[in-house]
């Protein structure tokens, strides 16, 4: 699981005469990621498409261009079924007659509503007028204009005009109609020059007899009409598509199918008479693949393993290798290759939602570690620590669960990302002393619990105790990151660059911690660095440090590992203290620990009440009966905040006071369940990619994508 799958690379040759048979068992072995050709091969050319691609090409473009205007989905789809080609080009072309007729007939009607809207749009102005439409232009001896402006201005300009003799404006919101008798000297448009100087926008008059309410009425009337029977052309639209979505899909699929055959040459080398392809598949399925296109065309075409991908980068002990693990021969033209090989990441159904995380970062090379196994087995393992409630992780079940059942790919992963995090959830709550919402619910079993969050005065050792449980964890985790940097040099290169690029860090890593946690120089170092180790265990391992011995080992081993950084990376000498920073880092799994808990223990407190005893234990209220035996304790109780709905009464105040609570309680405890998505995971994440994932992992690898298709809609014939 640390590694990806082995890959081998492989060449198919045969004859030209056999090449629909090989592309339709590699097709349907669904094994081969086949790489382009590169003009390796002397005398071979780029191939070309088989014939009728171009048939087929078109014929997936009405489907697919049936499917959005028919808005068909993957829910629309029926089942699944044989399509030959007569019967897939006759239906396909009824359906094709029918959705253009259709949709033509749809876009005509939308046209017509859209030009009425517009003349609706243009006749309102008339409307506050008031005055019929026909009197508003046919005059002989008279000049009109309509528009939208100012009464006063154009009367006044009217005024002011020379050319025209006598004149009447009316107007109504706005619009304005303006009727002027010209002089007998004046020329034709001496209404509209007299206009020139005011801001007005003409409207051209509609040719119409009816008055403006009458026309929009009729306007009204005939959009009311078009859109009954644009209604009736999508219902058929409608019913068109639940008779052929099922066909559609299926002949997308098809048809798909069907181009990618037919394009596959694309990528072969060729010849008049013969063709090789090449590419990568997976080394368990070689045999299987071989044995398939044997039997489809015999001695017609030969497979040949030219190489077994090492996990090393290019160049570097890539050596290709026969079946049997022995160097292969490199004969017919072929060589070792330089290519990257893809990447097939193997985790399992548990492990594998996780390749999610992973695939953010970046999806590792052939070369490198897949990290995913360790990311499953650490990253649930911190967010169920920081948030540690039984309530909230129950809910991160359901969540997922909700997310799994419903969703698909992406979805469907962080759903089961989110099952693992809330159960790793659930059983930190219960080690916390049966933390359900922030309230601990050992209580209702038992009279004391022997772990706590951290949070009272009382129990603030707990606190520091995580503090250094989160070093230790860090710790490790680095470890792990360093190892596994070792292995990959040491492969890549050899054992001097991996002491040097890596032995150094991890010398650097546990030289310093084990100084720090050992009896040398003990006086600066806080207590609790060996204290909390007794308070992690109950009490059941007493540590008060690794012996002085141990110390002078850990100075030993950081000098060491500086000295090897200062020869093989003298560059890096600046970063000497990322092994004790990085560590550091990891204390904020603490501090996420004791926020998310704080935010619970606050939304609590301000809804139920709470008190601390004289042991500087924090309790809960609930109940106005159990508020006032607090208070007449005052010796033995102090009072944090009595809490809202500790005031309940019978009365207006008193109900307000208990619904308030009660909102209090769910508002808050989902910002505090929505907060603890953001900050444990983010935190998690962070801390795999930076601090972990920074140590031997790159990413950036190439995805395998065989060549052939996971039939949904279709059956094989």
């Amino acid at each position: 699981m640390l590694r990806p799958e082995r890959m081998s690379k492989v060449s198919v040759t045969g004859s030209k005469r056999v090449i629909d048979e090989v592309i339709e068992t590699a097709y349907e072995h669904h094994s081969l990621h086949v790489t382009d050709y590169e003009g390796d091969f002397q005398g071979f050319d780029p191939g070309s498409s088989l014939e009728g691609a171009e048939d087929v090409n078109e014929r997936l473009v009405t489907v697919r261009s049936l499917e959005s205007i028919l808005e068909v989905d993957d829910g629309d789809a029926g089942p699944t079924g044989v399509l030959d080609d007569e019967e897939l080009e006759a239906e396909l072309e009824t359906v094709r007659e029918r959705v253009n007729d259709l949709t033509d007939e749809r876009d005509d009607l939308r046209d017509r509503i859209r030009e009425i809207d517009d003349e609706i749009d243009r006749i309102e102005p008339f409307a506050d007028l008031g005055i019929e439409l026909d009197l508003l232009r046919g005059y002989d001896s008279l000049e009109v204009v309509v528009g939208e402006a100012k009464a006063d201005a154009v009367e006044d300009a009217l005024a002011e005009a020379a050319g025209v003799r006598e004149y009447e404006v009316f107007s109504g919101n706005g619009v304005v109609a303006a009727f002027a008798y010209p002089a007998d000297d004046a020329e034709e448009g001496v209404l509209q020059d007299a206009l020139v100087g005011v801001d007005i926008a003409l409207l051209e008059v509609p040719d119409a007899d009816a008055s403006p309410a009458e026309y929009v009425s009729e306007l009204e009337s005939e959009r009311a009409e078009l859109e009954s029977e644009l209604e009736t052309v999508e219902s058929e639209l409608e019913s068109v598509k639940q008779d052929a979505a099922g066909f559609l899909l299926r002949a997308e699929e098809q048809l798909t199918i069907e181009a990618e055959k037919k394009q596959a040459p694309l990528s072969f080398a060729t010849t008049e008479n013969a063709f090789v392809a090449e590419g990568w598949i997976p080394t368990s399925t070689y045999d299987e693949f071989a044995a398939a296109i044997e039997e489809t065309v015999g001695d017609h075409a030969d497979v040949e393993e030219l190489e077994r991908a090492e996990f090393t980068p290019n160049g570097h002990h890539n050596a290709a290798v026969d079946a049997e693990g022995h160097e292969a021969a490199t004969d017919g033209g072929h060589e070792a290759s330089n290519e990257t090989p893809p990447v097939v990441q193997n985790n399992g159904d548990v492990a594998g939602p996780f390749e999610l995380l992973v695939k953010s970062f970046g999806r590792p090379q052939y070369s490198e570690f897949d990290p995913t196994l360790l990311v499953f087995l650490t990253f649930p393992l911190m967010f169920g620590f920081m948030i540690g409630d039984v309530g909230y992780g129950i809910l991160y079940v359901g969540i997922g669960a909700f997310m799994y059942r419903r969703f698909d790919d992406t979805l469907r992963e962080l759903g089961a990302i989110a099952i693992w995090s809330g159960l790793f959830t659930v059983l930190f709550g219960l080690y916390y002393g049966i933390d359900v919402f922030g309230y601990h619910g050992y209580q209702l079993f038992f009279e004391h619990w022997p772990v706590a969050k951290g949070l009272s005065p009382g129990d603030s050792h707990w606190a520091l105790a995580y503090l250094v449980l989160s070093v230790l964890f860090g710790i490790v985790h680095l470890n792990v990151g360093y190892v596994l940097s070792f292995v990959k040099n040491f492969q890549i290169h050899d054992l001097k660059h991996a002491l040097y690029e890596s032995g150094s860090w991890l010398l650097l890593l546990n030289g310093t911690w084990l100084w720090i946690f050992s009896q040398h120089v003990q006086g600066p170092k806080p207590g609790f660095l060996f204290d909390s180790v007794g308070v992690l265990t109950l009490g059941m391992v007493s540590f008060s440090g690794l012996p002085v011995a141990v110390g002078y080992l850990g100075i030993a081993l950081a000098v060491l590992g500086f000295l090897l950084l200062a020869i093989g990376q003298p560059t890096e000498i600046a970063e000497v203290l990322e092994p004790l920073v990085n560590v550091v880092s990891y204390a904020r799994i603490m501090a996420v620990l004791l926020a998310k808990a704080g935010m619970a223990l606050a939304v609590n407190l301000l809804a139920f009440g709470a008190y601390m005893d004289n042991d500087g234990y924090f309790h809960f209220i609930f109940t106005p009966e159990y508020l006032a035996y607090v208070q007449s304790n005052p010796e033995s109780y102090d009072i944090i905040f009595a809490g809202m709905t500790t005031a309940f009464e019978p009365s207006a105040i008193g109900v307000v006071a208990l619904i308030a609570g009660v909102l209090i309680a769910v508002v808050g405890h989902i910002v505090v369940l929505l907060l603890g998505i953001t900050s444990a995971g983010i935190q998690s994440v962070r801390l795999e990619y930076v601090e972990f994932f920074g140590k031997f992992y790159n990413g950036g690898g190439e995805a395998y994508s065989p060549f052939g298709y996971d039939r949904e809609y279709t059956a094989n014939e």
